[in-house]
């Protein structure tokens, strides 16, 4: 289950946080509408297979507004405060010049710098330039070694060229407003959804930087619990300004990671101590339903660009023109674990343009992605 299903509901969701804070301005309101619309103008909308798309950016801003308005009513944060969060969350990861999904903090800072549509709505809100830069640039991550030192001084370079250069406890305290943007661009789409969505989420960052994929599992618990270790009081800062069923979906995702990184432990410690095989098997029997819904459960764990018949997944198994190889555990009878399957290059219909010499001449077997049971 998901708190917004669409871009267009999440763009609502913030309209209505921007109201009760008595923020919709014309200026906030034409600056979320021009952000949503260079997201989809530069391919990076809710279709796009990837972590940064519209929907990222527009989840940590509802939820940077919602525990920023808590925030504010407790006394941490002000308005003007807050307006700056708004704007900074909104536009901290749009950079349209990206080789690879994760945008670059200076690319971004440059992208603002240039675009005279956002500078001049910026100005109309009153909000300095430099002060949204330098906490945009407190979002990257990790936050360590010498990124900490080369981030610092960029932070305190966009200080000194705004309008709170001579006031050192103002500077403390954009400083924390930063690291407040930071934890909540992290908490973000973890809270907005179940498992489901989180295990979505993570498998696109995966996909997007090129992990593999015995890594997802892995590398999301170190990512946890690198925040809740490293920055605690933040994080509880940030939590606490949340409804308890948001925080509940935080938590809850959390231990959804952990109970499966006990789970691939496990299963190693099987195969290491227990010597069990992996057993390939090509099945020329029919395929019964029971062994459909276990290679449907696993093919879905694919990221969805792999998923090249996800429409027609039943049919193309049981078509006597492909090839299916399923991976067990033990022998040929155990568990199933893994596939491939593949079958003439004329039945696969792709969504690029794709060229093959051999496309017509029914001499050729596309294979598709091995797809493995997470764990």
């Amino acid at each position: 289950m998901q708190e917004f299903v669409t871009s267009p509901s999440l763009r609502n969701g913030i309209f209505d946080l921007l109201s009760s804070a008595k923020m919709a301005s014309d200026a906030n309101v034409k600056l979320l509408d021009f952000t949503i619309e260079l997201f989809k103008d530069n391919g990076l909308f809710s279709d796009y297979y990837g972590y940064h798309n519209v929907d990222h950016e527009l989840e940590v801003t509802y939820v940077t507004l919602l525990s920023g308005i808590h925030a504010m009513h407790d006394g941490y944060l002000t308005l003007d405060d807050l307006n700056y969060l708004y704007a900074s969350a909104l536009l901290h990861d749009f950079d349209p010049e990206k080789a690879m999904d994760k945008p670059h903090e200076k690319n971004v800072i440059q992208f603002i710098s240039k675009n005279k549509t956002i500078q001049k709505l910026l100005t109309e809100a009153n909000l300095d330039q430099n002060l949204i830069c330098a906490l945009i640039s407190r979002t990257v991550y990790p936050w360590k070694g010498d990124i900490i030192t080369k981030t610092n001084k960029l932070i305190n370079n966009y200080f000194l060229k705004s309008k709170i250069k001579n006031d050192k406890k103002q500077q403390e305290h954009f400083s924390n407003l930063g690291h407040f943007l930071s934890v909540a661009d992290r908490i973000g789409g973890y809270s907005l959804g179940d498992f489901q969505k989180a295990m979505e989420m993570a498998k696109m960052n995966a996909h997007s930087s090129s992990w593999h994929p015995a890594f997802i599992v892995r590398r999301s618990v170190g990512f946890f619990e690198d925040m809740l270790n490293s920055e605690p009081d933040m994080c509880q800062k940030v939590l606490n300004g949340l409804p308890k069923h948001m925080r509940k979906n935080f938590l809850d995702n959390i231990v959804g990671f952990m109970k499966l990184r006990q789970e691939e432990i496990q299963i190693y410690n099987r195969f290491v101590y227990d010597g069990l095989p992996l057993v390939p098997c090509i099945e020329k029997n029919a395929v019964s339903d029971d062994v459909s819904d276990i290679l449907l459960s696993i093919y879905r764990e694919l990221p969805k660009p792999l998923q090249f018949t996800r429409d027609d997944f039943i049919e193309s198994i049981r078509d006597p023109d492909t090839i299916l190889n399923t991976l067990r555990i033990g022998d040929s009878k155990g568990p199933i674990i893994g596939f491939a399957k593949g079958g003439p290059l004329e039945k696969y219909n792709f969504d690029l343009e794709f060229e093959d010499k051999n496309n017509g001449k029914k001499n050729t077997i596309f294979l598709e992605p091995v797809a493995i049971k997470n764990g």
